[in-house]
């Protein structure tokens, strides 16, 4: 779980922003929202971020998002570019490096993983673990002219003079320790907690266009348990579902569309992430149908539906079961850009107290622009709430409710009140609605 993650000169990120996990001192619903991953550490499973389009909410979450993508994706060639933009509107930030830190649990230890790059290079890597003493698992250089890394170990770190080779010789100067880790036939606890982490912990992040179908269904077809969780999230949702049925399907590949897959295949094959496509005929797929339990008098008939013609509301909380059904039975740190996206206001509050009242490991960071919530007073915490916004030079601000006195907030007061009247920030500054149209000369 995280403690704490700090980002600077990622995009719209100019300064470093630090989004927190450690609870203030209350007890306020403490029961819901918070949890102990290790002796002595406790930390909040939730986290909401506020503010206005192009205020930086959406960077946050992508900004951990390409810190798993460097901890998991190893690059093959010295001359890969990072796939990223610094803060580019100053000349200092777009040549200075771009800085991420990230402080969590896993494995009931608790990591802290520092990172800076540019787009040609990681220019350090440190990763350290607590006993409950600070100390170092490795730090890594670079020598920029001859494109070479360099890695020191920690002195506990129990490895043989070959495993080390072996380490440094497939860590590229563009990629990351972590990443260069999963290539090698090595037995290093410290790497293989921290990447299991980054691999099966932390999610990739969930936008509106990402379509969950696939992922949720599959698991369905394999786990007859997951299964009843998910029509049981469903049923308690009101979309009238009384069962699941699944169909397996297989579909012969046409030569178009099996020319387009090999391309793709051998494209992604060059970052270790193709399989073998030229015998592959046949494409195996899932069908959905969901019974639904109709009143015809006195009696209730029940209708089968394929998927495709359920609401984008129905098929949006469908893929958020499994994720809701993954949070629930594992341990998961969820990433959601727009949690409110084709959901009804209400679902959204059923989706965060299912997960808030039987969650006991997991966190949830999400986005959203749905402020009624913010009058739900009685269900949110000060410090879940976060708010990004954007300075006049362009730089972004982040900071909590909580970081609010008692002269702007109370706990008597409407948060929704402070947030729509601009008295939290956050909010665009919208000019009148009367505009002088451009006309063509003639």
């Amino acid at each position: 779980m995280i403690i704490n993650f700090s980002i600077q000169n990622y995009k719209c990120l100019k300064d470093k922003v630090t989004l927190s996990f450690e609870p203030e001192n209350s007890d306020r619903l403490e029961k819901y929202y918070i949890t102990e991953p290790s002796p002595g550490i406790k930390l909040l499973k939730l986290g909401i971020l506020y503010g206005s389009n192009g205020s930086g909410k959406t960077t946050i979450l992508q900004a951990l998002n390409f810190l798993r993508q460097l901890a998991i994706t190893p690059s093959n060639q010295k001359q890969e570019l990072l796939e990223f933009e610094p803060f580019l509107f100053d000349k200092t930030s777009s040549n200075a490096p771009t800085i991420f830190e990230l402080n969590f649990v896993c494995a009931g230890r608790r990591y802290l993983y520092e990172l800076q790059i540019s787009k040609q290079e990681v220019i350090s890597e440190k990763l350290y673990y607590y006993t409950p003493k600070k100390a170092l698992v490795f730090e890594r250089s670079t020598d920029a002219e001859k494109q070479l890394t360099n890695i020191k170990f920690g002195s506990k770190i129990k490895l043989k003079k070959a495993e080390e080779d072996i380490l440094i010789i497939n860590t590229l100067w563009n990629a990351t320790v972590l990443s260069s880790f999963l290539k090698t036939n090595i037995d290093f606890t410290a790497l293989k907690e921290v990447t299991d982490w980054f691999l099966e912990v932390l999610h990739h992040l969930i936008t509106p266009k990402t379509d969950l179908f696939d992922s949720t269904s599959r698991r369905l077809n394999t786990n007859s348990t997951i299964k009843d969780n998910v029509l049981l999230f469903m049923k308690k949702a009101d979309f009238g579902i009384t069962d699941i049925f699944i169909e397996k399907k297989e579909a012969k590949l046409g030569n178009d569309l099996k020319e387009i897959l090999i391309l793709i295949n051998e494209h992604e094959k060059k970052k270790g992430r193709g399989i073998d496509l030229k015998e592959v005929d046949l494409i195996e797929g899932i069908e959905i149908h969901f019974e639904h339990a109709v009143q015809q008098g006195d009696e209730y008939i029940k209708y089968g539906l394929p998927y495709a013609e359920e609401s984008q509301g129905t098929k949006r909380y469908f893929q958020f079961s499994g994720i809701l059904n993954e949070m629930l039975t594992t341990t998961k740190v969820i990433l959601i850009d727009e949690l409110e996206s084709s959901l009804h206001p209400d679902l959204v509050k059923h989706f965060l107290l299912l997960f808030l009242v039987n969650s006991s490991s997991s966190q949830l960071i999400a986005t959203t622009h749905y402020r009624e919530l913010l009058m739900e007073r009685d269900i949110l915490r000060d410090d879940a709430i976060w708010f990004t916004e954007k300075k006049p030079d362009g730089c972004i601000d982040l900071y909590s409710l909580s970081d609010f006195d008692s002269s702007v907030i109370r706990d008597t007061s409407s948060v929704f009140n402070a947030y729509k009247s601009g008295k939290l920030g956050a909010v665009p500054s919208l000019s009148d609605y009367y505009i002088e149209l451009s006309h063509d000369e003639k």
